[in-house]
């Protein structure tokens, strides 16, 4: 049994940041990966930014530059650093974990940009 519990979301002006946090719990043994993946409304669910163990990362285009992901291991938490967010940012940020072969997600946090 995995979950994974996120902080950080809520209201934003355009051009002010947020930073998410995820932390998992449970039946850990190896965490391949953590990452980031947002869903607004009418949208499909689509990745934000992924990191490795080897804390390799790739985000969205519509991202880079702005957000940055990290993890601790140690804590097994990941972040999610957003910076100049602007209203299309606006979505439910859900954050994933992949443990052996298996997938696990967090119940999501709202994100709104709006001024």
């Amino acid at each position: 049994q995995v979950q994974l519990v996120e902080s950080g979301g809520g209201l934003v002006q355009p051009g002010g940041s947020l930073r998410l946090s995820c932390a998992a719990s449970g039946s850990i043994f190896n965490i391949y990966a953590m990452g980031w993946y947002r869903q607004a409304p009418g949208k499909q669910r689509e990745l934000v930014a992924a990191i490795t163990s080897g804390s390799s990362t790739n985000y969205a285009d519509s991202v880079k530059g702005r957000f940055t992901i990290s993890r601790d291991n140690a804590k097994n938490t990941v972040y999610l650093q957003m910076n100049s967010l602007k209203p299309e940012d606006t979505a439910v940020y859900y954050c994933n974990a992949q443990i052996a072969t298996d997938y696990y997600w967090g119940q999501g946090t709202q994100v709104t940009v709006s001024s």
